[in-house]
């Protein structure tokens, strides 16, 4: 099956020896949803301008369609929708007006879905887009995005800023979408249980890298933290070169390591290495995974 979004060893920087991106590389196949995370600065909002085109990379190489995004803008944009949160509309103009620009820009509009949107987000489309909330102003963003039917949805902390209610709205909307039309799916965000939500596959960007890569059913059944004493390992490195495990760090002079595998498995193999006996392994919320794997700054939670 041929992918619809492919990055290839991507490399990007801002600063001079200080990359953001360094060797990215994942593909998306039609109607997947990928959810990207990682702490801020991570690399995720520079990586989706990269797939849009707002961005080269200065190394490697992205394949929308199978084509570049910066090569052939056109074409590629016309089978994107795009959300973002930082996304600014134009203020002065009504919802109507802004409907109007984009049924011109795209020929394939969709008006049956659009009244649907408009219906089922209680829209007025006399109304001026500098008047609307900021959960009614990121409902118009995605009516935008996706009335053209596009072939990959590309939501870049489209939810932030939303009370818990408007935020699960405009998520459930992407998810029937996708449901209905096949649409793949790359979202952005740092919020755990929008990501429970939409399900599908996890990407994890952490030191310009992709630390992991699974689906989201792997990570709660295959993936453990194990507590380990401080004086069983002279450092955070001898853990890392353990079979299976992809991050230690101190945490209040003890270790804490990530581990693939089965709590059982992974404590037998613990203290088959280290000699020692009692290592705690759990499996863990979501959430405190993917604190184990990013270090000291804790992810938001979702309300």
């Amino acid at each position: 099956m041929k992918p619809v979004l492919e990055f290839r060893d991507i490399v990007r920087a801002f600063k001079k020896g200080a990359p953001v991106l360094n060797g990215v590389s994942f593909s998306m196949c039609p109607g997947e949803i990928v959810c990207l995370l990682g702490r801020n600065g991570a690399g995720k909002t520079t990586l989706i301008h990269i797939a849009m085109g707002m961005l080269f990379p200065h190394a490697g190489s992205v394949r929308v369609f199978g084509v570049s995004p910066t090569g052939q803008p056109v074409a590629v944009k016309k089978r994107i929708g795009y959300v973002a949160e930082e996304q600014v509309l134009p203020a002065r103009s009504s919802i109507a007006q802004l409907i109007a620009l984009h049924r011109y820009l795209f020929p394939d509009w969709d008006t049956a879905l659009e009244r649907e949107l408009l219906d089922r987000f209680r829209l007025a489309a006399r109304a001026k887009i500098g008047q609307l909330s900021k959960g009614e102003a990121r409902q118009v963003a995605l009516l935008c995005a996706v009335c053209h039917r596009p072939e990959l949805l590309i939501l870049d902390e489209p939810a932030g800023g939303l009370d818990p209610a408007a935020r699960r709205e405009f998520l459930e909307t992407s998810i029937q979408l996708l449901n209905r039309e096949g649409t793949a799916i790359l979202f952005s965000s740092h919020h755990m249980n929008d990501v429970e939500r939409l399900g599908g596959r996890v990407i994890l960007l952490d030191d310009g890298k992709v630390r992991l890569d699974r689906d989201l059913d792997d990570l709660h059944e295959d993936y453990c933290v194990a507590f380990i004493p401080s004086g069983s390992a002279p450092d955070a490195g001898a853990l890392e070169r353990l079979p299976g495990c992809l991050r230690a760090r101190p945490v209040f002079g003890d270790w804490h390591a990530v581990f693939e595998g089965t709590p059982d498995s992974v404590r037998r193999q613990l203290e088959d290495a280290l000699g020692v006996d009692g290592i705690q392994c759990v499996r863990v919320p979501l959430e405190e995974l993917f604190v184990e794997l990013v270090g000291r700054e804790r992810l938001v939670e979702a309300s």
